[in-house]
């Protein structure tokens, strides 16, 4: 039976109604009452029921017995139903209902169920639900639910609302909150965070209860309590902003009276980077109460092991110069605060207060690239010597090009001068540095088609050659301000300087020789083996040191580096780096290390690094399924010089296809020489929220590779990384 909308001017709105059934009476254009097996529909909407009745004047719908009303994939069942369609709000009692999964920002589509005393349709997706459970879980699946008194969904502002919930793990309950409101679609909401609940030796017993303010689209604050057994209450605070031109990020934590020292004690963290156009800047500042801050009240090792923490404000332009030629001017004021530990006590590094810097290149200019780097820079320090340092070092590259091969000769002329203040009487005050620079750098690529196995390959033959020279010039008379021995590896055997920073310039007459050679798949150029062989010659002895004492080198040729990296079985894939010494015959430095993944969730790490007189560890780490959604997370990092842990991590994580549960327990060596516990204890429910400590950044840190289980973004009230 096809019904007319009630009014002539609603029959363009809105479609026609649709009634089917066993038996129909009534007058049309009054009631319509339809039994066994009867069903209406109009547009997205469907009801079935075994009876129902339509007043057409009202448009309302009354159904009993077996009543199921659909719309736009949500459904619900229950005993009787009162529904008006022009604004599409009504009641079921005692349904039990499914909401259809809804795209989430970031995240897969996820739908809920549940049951409840009655179901109140508001309007087009609005919902209110009396008496009710709420789960993510598919049916026949109630891992998790939340028993709720009155629970709130708003699909059109993506808004959930729970009073008095509790929370159900495996039909135990694990969880009260007398308020709660939620994201429906995984933006960011105000309102209070899932508590953090965990345990470190430090800090003894843990709990944190955040609260998040959904300021604007580009700003937000959280607040967060984080009681310590230990130590007492202390009071966290993140702020983030973006806009088009800036954004940063500003934290600060407060101790009051930590219960151990008696003493105040706090953080504070401020990142802020500007840019419009030609201009730029940023500010970085990081400041603690204390030596042992981090030590004693962070579970991070990369936090614990700080010595320094920066305290630095830039500012630049950048522009074009002579034609297409682009400059960059860049001021900068640094300081550090120095976090002193009494078994290996540091010196504090010098500040720079200013630094300004110039950098500026012409490039294809009759054929050869310009370029000139300047820098002025006030040094301080609160003992040692400080001074100023001026540098300008132009230079000019002939860069020549061609397929399967290059040559570009440079020659350049490097400026220093600097003005001492307080040292040593014998010393020069203003002493000078004038070098010229010419370096010539090289390379072909051969290459040629091949097989292995049932794969056509491409293999490459790659040699390349860098002659530098530099004559010598007495720099013992120069302060040490920022400079150290470069670390020596495969890009520095190709560079200009032995030395990082420009408080010493080596001597060269040297030549380095290196050869890599590639294994390319034909089809799409991607790399899968590559081996290098590199070594660097020397005509002459050196002269230039770091400090007057320092031993000159006077062999001939450098250690050997060589690295090799590809797969080496199915599912296997390994890297190593050596450097050797052949005239000791020994190995001075060595790396190796191997990943095993079968498939996803199976990883296996494997590792092992060395060097001569400073170090030797092994490193594995793994994350492996056990059985029936169980899976194994650990990593075990050795020192064998120091015969002690590092870092030890062990936990599980439990799959139940709509929740995850994650246990954890990591131990880790602190720059004290101690050693420290952590344990993270959380629950993940699917599409509504987490509850516990969070350990996923310790596990992506610990163990490469790691792969979450749900491959799902962070629920909607956790404070997401809006700047993604």
């Amino acid at each position: 039976m096809l019904l007319a909308p009630a009014r002539a001017s609603a029959a363009e709105a809105r479609p026609p109604v649709h009634v089917k059934a066993d038996r129909i009476e009534g007058t049309i254009d009054k009631e319509v009452r339809a039994s066994g097996n009867a069903e209406l529909r109009r547009g997205n909407v469907s009801i079935s029921a075994d009876e129902l009745r339509y007043q057409n004047a009202t448009e309302e719908v009354t159904a009993t017995g077996k009543v199921r009303i659909e719309r736009d994939g949500d459904a619900m069942t229950g005993p009787s139903l009162r529904y008006r369609l022009p604004d599409a709000t009504g009641i079921i009692d005692k349904p039990d209902y499914s909401l259809a999964p809804r795209q989430r920002i970031n995240q897969a589509p996820i739908g809920a169920r549940g049951s409840a005393a009655a179901l109140e349709l508001k309007g087009e997706d609005r919902y209110h639900i009396t008496d009710a459970t709420f789960t993510t879980c598919k049916p026949g699946n109630n891992g998790w639910y939340a028993q709720v008194a009155e629970l709130d969904l708003d699909y059109t502002r993506n808004v959930g609302t729970a009073h008095r919930a509790t929370i159900h793990l495996l039909d135990t309950p694990i969880f009260y909150l007398p308020w709660l409101s939620f994201s429906l679609n995984n933006e960011r909401k105000s309102g209070l965070l899932p508590p953090s609940i965990g345990s470190s030796d430090n800090g003894g017993a843990e709990f944190t209860l955040p609260y998040y303010f959904n300021l604007a689209p580009n700003r937000d604050l959280t607040l967060a309590g984080r009681y310590m057994d230990k130590r007492g209450l202390q009071l966290n605070g993140q702020f983030r902003y973006l806009d088009r031109n800036y954004g940063g990020e500003l934290r600060f934590e407060a101790l009051p009276d930590d219960k151990i020292l008696r003493t105040n004690r706090s953080a504070l963290t401020l990142n802020h980077t500007y840019a419009d156009g030609k201009v730029f800047g940023s500010l970085n500042i990081n400041k603690v109460s204390d030596n042992n801050y981090f030590r004693d009240l962070t579970s991070r090792i990369n936090l614990t092991s700080q010595t320094n923490l920066n305290r630095e404000g830039v500012v630049g332009y950048t522009d074009t110069w002579w034609g297409s030629g682009t400059y960059s001017a860049t001021a900068r004021v640094q300081q550090f605060q120095t976090l002193q530990d009494p078994s290996t006590p540091v010196v504090t590094p010098y500040g720079r207060a200013p630094q300004f810097l110039l950098n500026a290149v012409r490039q294809e200019f009759l054929g050869l690239d310009f370029n000139v780097t300047g820098e002025y820079v006030d040094f301080s320090h609160p003992t040692q010597v400080v001074g100023r340092r001026s540098t300008l070092y132009p230079g000019v590259t002939l860069p020549l090009l061609a397929p399967g091969g290059f040559v570009t000769p440079k020659l350049g002329m490097h400026a220093t001068q600097y003005s001492l203040s307080r040292a040593p009487t014998n010393i020069d005050a203003s002493p000078k540095r004038v070098l010229p620079i010419f370096s010539l750098d090289g390379g072909l690529t051969f290459e040629r088609q091949t097989r292995i196995g049932n794969n056509n390959m491409v293999q490459t033959l790659e040699p390349r050659v860098f002659y530098l020279r530099v004559p010598y010039r007495n720099q013992d008379q120069i302060p040490l301000f920022d400079t150290a021995l470069a670390d020596f590896n495969y890009a520095q055997i190709f560079s200009e300087n032995s030395f990082v920073g420009g408080d010493r310039i080596n001597d060269a007459n040297q030549l380095t020789l290196a050869m890599t050679s590639r294994l390319l798949a034909a089809g799409s150029g991607q790399e899968t083996v590559r081996a290098t062989l590199g070594q660097r010659f020397y005509f002459n002895d050196e002269q230039v040191a770091l400090t007057p004492t320092t031993t000159r080198r006077t062999y001939r040729s450098s250690d050997w580096l060589g690295a090799l990296s590809g797969p080496i079985a199915p599912k296997w894939t390994a890297e190593t780096g050596v450097q050797y010494n052949s005239r000791e015959q020994r190995t001075e430095r060595l790396t190796v290390s191997a990943r095993y993944k079968p498939e996803e969730f199976k990883l296996l790490n494997l590792s092992y690094r060395y060097l001569r007189n400073q170090l030797g560890q092994i490193d594995v780490s793994t994350q492996w399924p056990l059985s029936a959604g169980w899976y194994t997370v650990a990593r075990y990092n050795y020192s064998l010089r120091e015969r002690r842990v590092v870092e030890a991590l062990g936990g599980f994580e439990y799959n139940g296809d709509c929740w995850i549960g994650r246990i954890v327990v990591q131990r880790f060596a602190t720059s004290t020489g101690q050693s420290t516990n952590a344990v993270f204890l959380q629950v993940e429910l699917n599409g509504f929220s987490r509850i516990g400590s969070n350990p996923l950044e310790t596990l992506k840190r610990n163990i490469p590779g790691y792969s979450r289980l749900n491959h799902l973004a962070p629920s909607a009230n956790q404070t997401t990384d809006f700047f993604d």
